[in-house]
């Protein structure tokens, strides 16, 4: 093989090397950093597996229930004033009755939520299962 070539291949596999290092000891931190973070809930995800309980994928799919739950999120993410954790709750819709799920930061956020959603047309009901965030 002619200097150049080996060259070029030592250039190539040096710089692999490189990019993959840190690539790999940001993963390993990633998830280390997701077993012991605040965000952990495979708690609650298990409760969720029972059917005892809404989730997404109950969402109906009727055009009046998904536009009654775009609705929602969308004045929910408009609000300014609301945490990451309200920003994300849950909004299952079926048949008119808006569900409410997930962690929030207060009593008041939980009261806005609920809000929003009584106040959206076509909405019949609201069951509010937010949850209070522990301190």
């Amino acid at each position: 093989m002619s200097t150049r070539l080996l060259l070029v291949i030592f250039t190539l596999t040096g710089s692999l090397l490189m990019m993959t290092g840190p690539v790999r000891a940001e993963q390993n931190t990633a998830f280390h950093l997701a077993a012991n973070s605040e965000l952990e809930n495979t708690e609650r995800n298990v409760r969720d597996k029972d059917n005892a309980t809404l989730t997404p994928e109950d969402q109906k799919e009727t055009k009046k229930d998904i536009k009654i739950t775009a609705t929602i999120r969308q004045a929910v993410v408009r609000d300014e004033s609301l945490s990451l954790n309200a920003h994300n709750a849950k909004i299952i819709t079926r048949h008119g009755v808006v569900t409410l799920r997930g962690l929030v930061e207060s009593e008041a956020e939980r009261l806005t939520l609920q809000q929003i959603a009584t106040q959206t047309p076509g909405v019949v009901q609201v069951d509010n299962q937010l949850e209070i965030k522990a301190p």
